[in-house]
């Protein structure tokens, strides 16, 4: 599913709204998430799971085109860990 069906199946879901609103809404989920893990917070959604930044330190690569040794700068990288309510779902089990 892509942002813009999300959109859909909310306004689908909720006539009441104006699909405007709704892009509005997700816009600012979404944003809100992002501003939060770019401040090192932990974004937890309660039954799908949560968002975290994980550190990654900096190392030496390898360019697999060429086979040269690359330096790899030190750098943060979003983590998503799926919650109980989701992962049971995915398996069959809810």
């Amino acid at each position: 599913m892509i942002r813009s069906e999300l959109i859909q199946k909310i306004a689908d879901d909720n006539p009441h709204l104006f699909q405007r609103d709704v892009e509005r809404i997700v816009a600012t989920i979404f944003d809100e998430i992002t501003d939060a893990l770019a401040n090192g917070d932990r974004v937890e959604l309660r039954g799908f799971g949560a968002f975290s930044v994980k550190r990654r330190d900096a190392r030496v690569g390898r360019n697999p085109r060429t086979g040269e040794s690359v330096s790899v700068e030190a750098k943060a990288v979003p983590f998503f860990k799926t919650g109980k309510l989701l992962r049971d779902r995915l398996n069959g089990r809810a």
